[in-house]
């Protein structure tokens, strides 16, 4: 692919047919670099995105709002309450709490409540979609001790409440994501546990990121790769990743790479360039080796997959495949 036909930017890129050309030039510069339209700082070279990563003055959220104004609410109390929307101890005490919880369940039993989860219906584009986004969440709402009766009605939830969060998203989709947090939180109360809103935070990630994975992995074997399961969704991590860039934001004037970026200002940092798929250092996702049972679980159950096209729903940071019909020639 010639530069004349690379994405306009990294934004762009998520959602490109074939970004990793324009990745792989950007990964060779070194030092950031600002793009003025974007009103941004880019950094995708794999040591300068573990210096912003490991630097104390690159925050999570901006000094100045730490929840969206747009999202003020039910869904904002819960957003300004994750682990990953937090810094400093607001982040490393639920961590701490959250990380032997996910340990503690093991690959068999994560396989099996994947498998509880497999389609019953005719395997069409649509069912295929729907596979990709509810097998994760409902797997994780059935760890965390939800009722199998419940699970659909988790699964729905959760996709509101995600679509509601993201950036722009129409007032409609808020309001939605406002009901959907209250109603998820009165499902995790009834579980007695103190972390509610974290449950919800590892709900609502697994349900962009791990549908991501298994939905990269599928266009894969659409693409005709053969390999195990557990090998295809290592190498899609690699190559297609789902996670594609991440945000941080300048609380001090900060150097990276022999740049000076000014307090206030915002870092893009593209992990598909970086090939760090999972973040790195404090915020390096918690859940790594159970999205990669999931996937794998998931995957393995695929056993004949419809002749499919698809393309990528509309995402600053995902790269998350929507199937679609293949059109008669």
């Amino acid at each position: 692919m010639t530069p004349s036909h690379w994405p306009a930017d990294p934004l762009a890129a998520v959602t490109h047919p074939d970004p990793y050309p324009y990745y792989a030039a950007l990964a060779r510069l070194p030092a950031p670099v600002f793009d003025a339209r974007l009103n941004l700082w880019i950094v995708a070279h794999a040591d300068t995105v573990a210096a912003v990563l490991a630097h104390p003055d690159c925050r999570v959220r901006p000094v100045h709002e730490p929840v969206p104004a747009a999202i003020a609410g039910p869904a904002g109390d819960v957003f300004g309450a994750l682990m990953r929307m937090n810094d400093g101890e607001r982040h490393a005490v639920p961590r701490a709490a959250l990380l032997p919880r996910i340990a503690a369940w093991s690959a068999a039993e994560t396989a099996s409540r994947v498998a509880a989860g497999m389609l019953t219906e005719t395997l069409d584009a649509a069912a295929l979609t729907a596979y990709a986004f509810n097998v994760p969440v409902r797997t994780i709402a059935s760890l965390l001790g939800c009722a199998d009766a419940q699970l659909p009605e988790i699964a729905d939830l959760v996709g509101r409440f995600v679509a509601g969060i993201a950036p722009q998203a129409a007032p409609d989709r808020v309001a939605a994501a406002h009901a959907a947090a209250t109603a998820l939180l009165a499902f995790l109360d009834t579980l007695d546990d103190a972390m509610t809103a974290n449950l919800l935070g590892l709900l609502s990630q697994t349900y962009e990121a791990t549908a991501g994975l298994i939905g990269n992995a599928i266009v894969a074997r659409l693409r005709g790769d053969t390999r195990a399961a557990a090998v295809l969704v290592d190498a899609v991590l690699r190559d297609d990743p789902p996670v594609q860039n991440t945000r941080r934001f300048t609380a001090q004037t900060v150097d990276i790479g022999g740049a000076r970026i000014d307090a206030g200002q915002t870092i893009l940092l593209v992990l598909a360039a970086a090939r760090r798929p999972f973040g790195q250092g404090g915020h390096e996702c918690p859940g790594q080796a159970l999205a990669r049972t999931i996937a794998t679980q998931a995957l393995s159950h695929l056993v004949e997959l419809p002749d499919v096209d698809w393309h990528y729903r509309p995402s600053p940071n995902g790269r998350l495949p929507v199937f679609i019909e293949r059109a008669v020639k």
